[in-house]
């Protein structure tokens, strides 16, 4: 692949990808879009990539990423998580209220929105808090974030479980004005209470309190009901279990707006590894068994369960180095999502790349209310796009990511598909698998 000049070039032109996976053709990107796609193509002045074996995307979209700031900053920023999003393939993600001030309020939800602004690396979409706090006891301000200028659409206290039904109806009735969606932490507080990993055979074995999946199930259950009774969209983050996929099939059978997400760990992970007592291997919701993992794969493919979602969660060290009881939970994603889910689902038969495009790109860009993500690579669409090396292998190392969390569970393990190139509005975010900066750091040249 060509290096392009010290300053960004005006165009692009890609040559010879496989876009979805299909056919080779060109792409000219000129203008923030695609302005041309065909298989002679040339453009003077161009910058040339070769893209002959890659596989063209549309730029992936994360429904839940965990950008800490606010407050956070000793765990991630958006800076450096944006960073990470780009590497991944992300051009745009949906950033989790539980900073510290919780992005409750129409202030801090701009704020964000600025930050990401600011960073140029991907379109960075707050997530408004249920209730204040994320305390499960007042509604936060919806209507005034969904009318600011961060224009929030997705609102969830992730982390916490809005675990009051009559707050729950409350909230999925005050988004309906404005076409919003409350994304639910499916878990019910007293049914988990000093729960440490999956309930089942191995927390009995470990004498580790155990993490019943009727907790998550009994939530979904209700929250799909109360969904239907007001008419409203509901959405169900990192969805972990067998029992939570045949709900979400019922519900989805009967036409009530409902969607849901699972997270690369959960499609390839078991709570077998938690024999080890190392604290990377606990995150919320837990673990599963080998069935439900099983059970999750099959639900992607199938279409019950709609996106993925990284539920990225970077934590400082000392927040994971220590003994398993005090450890905090969360698995860093964003760097590892695309292969873990070509590993899981391209690779194993489930799922082709016109599919994967569906389940990290169009779906989560429509659940969040995205119009210039999620688009199909055609002429006069957004040029949002990523260029994938299916054929290659890596081996994560979490001390060169670009994300500041170390916390990531596939250390050590040999991933298939790299990230070539990232594209966010026709400038390259990546190339050659570096990071390159974007326009608002002065111009491009790897970092």
């Amino acid at each position: 692949m060509s290096t392009p000049h010290d300053t960004p070039a005006a165009s692009y032109l890609i040559r010879g990808a496989a876009v979805l996976g299909g056919a080779r053709t060109n792409l000219l990107l000129a203008g923030g879009r695609i302005t041309d796609v065909g298989p002679q193509l040339s453009a003077a002045g161009a910058t040339v990539i070769d893209a002959e074996g890659l596989v063209a995307l549309p730029g992936m979209v994360d429904l839940h990423t965990h950008l800490r700031e606010p407050g956070r900053e000793d765990a991630e920023t958006v800076e450096t998580g944006t960073r990470a999003a780009a590497r991944g393939g992300f051009t745009a993600v949906h950033a989790m209220a539980n900073s510290s001030p919780v992005a409750d309020t129409a202030g801090v939800v701009e704020q964000v929105h600025a930050l990401g602004a600011d960073a140029g690396w991907v379109d960075v979409r707050p997530v408004g808090a249920v209730t204040v706090g994320l305390a499960g006891k007042q509604l936060a301000e919806l209507g005034a974030m969904a009318d600011s200028r961060a224009r929030v659409r997705v609102f969830s206290d992730d982390g916490m479980c809005v675990s009051d039904p009559l707050l729950m109806r409350r909230a999925l009735e005050y988004v309906k004005a404005f076409d919003g969606v409350i994304a639910q932490h499916a878990q019910e507080p007293r049914l988990t209470e000093g729960a440490q990993m999956n309930e089942g055979k191995v927390s009995a074995v470990l004498g580790l309190a155990g993490w019943p999946a009727v907790a998550e199930e009994s939530i979904i259950a209700r929250d799909v009901l109360l969904a239907q009774h007001v008419g409203s969209r509901l959405h169900i983050c990192h969805v972990s279990t067998a029992g939570s996929v045949e709900i979400l099939r019922w519900a989805k059978a009967r036409g009530i707006q409902v969607t849901a997400e699972v997270t690369p760990h959960h499609l390839l992970l078991t709570d077998e590894l938690v024999r080890s007592y190392d604290p990377v291997y606990k995150v919320n919701p837990p673990l599963r068994a080998a069935e439900d993992v099983q059970a999750l794969r099959e639900a992607l493919a199938d279409g019950t369960i709609d996106v993925i979602g990284t539920d990225h969660a970077p934590h400082p060290s000392e927040a994971k180095d220590c003994e398993w009881a005090q450890a905090a939970m969360g698995m860093t994603g964003l760097e590892t999502a695309l292969s873990v889910v070509q590993h899981a689902m391209v690779e194993t038969g489930l799922l082709g790349w016109a599919d994967f495009a569906r389940i990290t790109s169009s779906t989560p860009a429509r659940i969040g209310r995205l119009t210039d993500q999620g688009r199909p690579l055609e002429a006069g669409e957004p040029a949002n796009l990523v260029l994938v090396d299916p054929s290659a292998r890596w081996t994560v190392d979490p001390q060169a990511m670009a994300t500041k969390g170390r916390n990531s569970p596939f250390r050590g393990t040999e991933l298939p598909g790299a990230v070539v190139a990232t594209f966010f509005r026709g400038q390259p975010t990546v190339l050659d698998g570096k990071l390159n900066s974007p326009l608002r750091a002065g111009g491009a040249g790897s970092i």
